[in-house]
């Protein structure tokens, strides 16, 4: 399985799961009138949308160079990647947020709270099953890496996009029961507010995160260090090649990288030899490193004059 394949699947996971989520969800908030639980309807609303994004963006950056992208759409992942972060925290939290706020404000008990409890329990039932095939997805692709390690050193913004959101729908529902079931024991319907209010945070900070690490990929990041060392060492193994000055990456994708090249040739080369050689470097590269879609190399001394 490839890893945009492998992506692919977990985000139509998350979709399924969150578009059945979200019409339970208000249906209940309908009829038990709970301000946290149109929070959490809300939430999977928004979560259903971003993965339409996600998987529009990955769908718009397979599309080959084109004479106004001579390098390709990679970077139309990372960008709805960006946009799926402004609405987690513009629809999603700040939804919370107003629905905690005017909770508090007008106060209303909660009716038929069976019902949000059968709810809720579908609905861990139903995040679960998607946050665990996202984890899974992400715990092959990150190898010996820690979580927090492996996201910001991820190209690959919708996996951990999906099991962030998929973790905060978790906790959201964890906030909700709390939230509901703190009002109708002790008899205090502001409780409820305060759960949407909770939740609103939790959805806030999850954006923030989000945002920041698909900002770092929408400006261009270089590739990992490993990649970077093996695109040297092969450039560097060919007989005409001195040395390698410099190699200078850039991820334009999850599985795009563009590689510029400072090398130093025998001096003894005549053009169809040098031209030969950088054309044997490109081709190694490329076939060794599929992940690197062009390769650029510039002809220079070590201490150039």
């Amino acid at each position: 399985m490839t890893a945009q394949a492998g992506s692919t699947r977990v985000i139509y996971a998350a979709l399924a799961g969150n578009f059945l989520i979200a019409v339970t969800k208000f249906g209940a908030a309908f009829f038990t009138g709970s301000s946290a639980m149109l929070s959490e309807g809300v939430h999977s609303l928004v979560d259903t949308g971003n993965e339409v994004l996600l998987l529009y963006g990955l769908r718009k950056a397979a599309r080959p160079p084109d004479e106004d992208h001579p390098l390709g759409h990679g970077r139309e992942v990372y960008f709805w990647s960006f946009i799926v972060a402004l609405l987690v925290f513009a629809l999603g939290a700040g939804v919370s947020f107003y629905e905690g706020i005017s909770h508090l404000l007008h106060p209303e008990p909660v009716r038929n709270i069976a019902v949000n409890y059968v709810v809720l329990g579908l609905s861990a039932v139903f995040e679960g099953i998607a946050w665990t095939i996202a984890l899974r997805h992400f715990r092959r692709e990150k190898g010996r890496l820690g979580y927090i390690a492996a996201v910001r050193r991820s190209k690959d913004p919708t996996t951990f996009t999906v099991l962030f959101e998929d973790t905060a729908a978790l906790l959201g529902l964890a906030i909700a029961f709390i939230a509901i079931t703190a009002a109708h024991i002790l008899a205090i319907p502001e409780l409820d507010g305060a759960g949407s209010i909770g939740i609103g945070i939790v959805l806030a900070a999850t954006a923030i995160f989000l945002a920041r690490e698909s900002k770092g990929l929408l400006m261009g990041e270089q590739a990992l260090p490993s990649v970077r060392r093996r695109i040297v060492e092969l450039a560097g193994a060919d007989p005409d090649v001195v040395r390698v000055n410099d190699v200078l990456t850039v991820h334009l994708g999850p599985t795009d990288i563009v590689a510029t090249l400072s090398i130093e040739f025998k001096d003894e080369l005549t053009t169809p030899r040098l031209e030969a050689c950088v054309r044997r470097i490109e081709q190694r590269i490329c076939s060794e490193l599929s992940e690197v879609s062009s390769v650029f190399v510039r002809p220079q001394s070590a201490s150039p004059m």
